[in-house]
């Protein structure tokens, strides 16, 4: 019998699930304009700028996206200073697919 790769392990995605079950959701409006909210996750987030404008063209399209994983804890002070720049945000148990 082959061995399994770690990446195609059935348990991986459960693994990294574990350790970051929850989702940063930035959410599609018509006030906030796409240079702030690239802004907003480069600084906020630490995203590149490119990431940050892959992430807004999903926002406006999906209507919302997760910009970010991780725990509970690291991300919730994330999103409040996403809301606080007037950006919706909401953080929400990651979806397993």
């Amino acid at each position: 019998m082959p061995a399994t790769r770690p990446w195609e392990s059935e348990d991986l995605e459960t693994d990294i699930l574990d350790e970051q079950p929850w989702s940063l959701i930035v959410w599609n409006d018509e006030v906030n304009s796409f240079d702030w909210v690239i802004e907003t996750l480069v600084e906020v987030c630490g995203h590149s700028y490119e990431q940050a404008e892959q992430c807004a063209l999903l926002i406006h399209h999906r209507g919302k996206y997760a910009v970010k994983n991780g725990s509970y804890d690291d991300l919730e002070p994330q999103c409040t200073a996403i809301t606080d720049r007037g950006i919706g945000a909401t953080i929400e148990a990651a979806v397993r697919s």
